[in-house]
């Protein structure tokens, strides 16, 4: 058994695909199945070890924020690679690490210091202010902040 994360595009799923595993390191397109006219149909992804299949199915099936690739970072620097990367070319930045990419898919870029910082009661309160405050996540801001409670 495996579980894959299956995700509709209208006709951009080769795109998409081309951009995410430019950024996901560790990522790789590792099948590509294409229609009678050569365009891309399916095409199955490993972003850093996690299986996602995109499927150029046509219009009528939008993204929403009810589902979104989650991604972990260590460092700043990830944090500000993937952002911009997922931005460019279209797509809009949302609250708390959230953005939608080009295409309409949802992405929360998350530092791995994130539980860490929220999971200490005396810090919480001043750390989740902060972090609702932002688009793009500040990890030097948010250890301020977690810092000055």
């Amino acid at each position: 058994m495996s579980v894959t994360t299956f995700l509709w595009f209208d006709t951009e799923a080769e795109q998409a695909a081309e951009r995410y595993v430019e950024l996901v390191p560790n990522s790789r397109i590792v099948d590509t199945v294409r229609g009678p006219d050569g365009s891309a149909f399916v095409l199955t992804l490993d972003l850093d070890g996690h299986s996602v299949t995109l499927m150029n199915g046509g219009p009528g099936r939008p993204h929403t924020e009810a589902a979104s690739l989650q991604v972990g970072v260590d460092t700043q620097e990830q944090i500000d690679r993937l952002w911009d990367g997922l931005i460019e070319g279209g797509g809009k930045p949302g609250e708390c690490g959230w953005l939608t990419d080009p295409w309409g898919l949802s992405w929360q870029v998350v530092p791995s210091a994130l539980p860490e910082l929220l999971g200490d009661p005396a810090r919480a309160g001043a750390v989740g202010a902060a972090l609702r405050s932002m688009g793009k996540l500040d990890i030097a801001a948010l250890r301020a902040a977690g810092e000055s409670a």
